[in-house]
């Protein structure tokens, strides 16, 4: 009865290491998720499109001169918005040449065409996205699912309305 046990135990204890190391993998490879992939990354692999925003509802949920905080970036704003972008919603071309964000994918899932990927980014629920110099992109939401989205970004020019 002692080995039955030990043994059951044995192949317990390695299904539970066999599970978490299959769990690290997953989580691994998920870390990577909503990233261009290597061999699609080219300069200038996506021409700028005209669209216009549709069913985008941009929310600055609070706001910080950093002129005025001991780094004194002149000129700058720290901003963190909610972004809530319908079915079909559109995010209009834009740069992050001269304004730096991270977006954290809420709920939904949403797809970004950027300008140095030759394939479009699909972005999923709890994705981190850094938007950095050298980012010109913009996002359609082709789900059934509303998206929602907080931003934080860098902003130079208070009246910059892109998004």
């Amino acid at each position: 009865m002692f080995k039955h046990t030990a043994n059951s135990r044995a192949r317990w204890q390695s299904l539970a290491l066999a599970c978490a190391f299959a769990g690290s993998l997953v989580a691994t490879s998920t870390a990577f998720a909503g990233e261009c992939p290597a061999d699609k990354i080219k300069p200038n692999a996506r021409e700028k499109v005209d669209f216009k925003p549709i069913g985008v509802t941009d929310v600055t949920l609070g706001s910080i001169d950093l002129e005025k905080q001991p780094a004194h970036l002149t000129d700058r704003e720290l901003r963190f918005r909610k972004l809530t972008i319908e079915p079909g919603g559109i995010v209009p071309w834009h740069s992050h040449d001269d304004r730096p964000a991270l977006i954290f994918v809420q709920q939904g899932e949403i797809v970004e065409y950027a300008s140095n990927c030759a394939d479009p980014i699909v972005h999923k629920a709890g994705d981190i996205r850094p938007e950095v110099f050298g980012t010109s992109h913009w996002w359609k939401n082709l789900g059934t699912q509303t998206v929602i989205l907080y931003v934080g970004d860098v902003r130079k020019d208070p009246h910059d309305h892109n998004m």
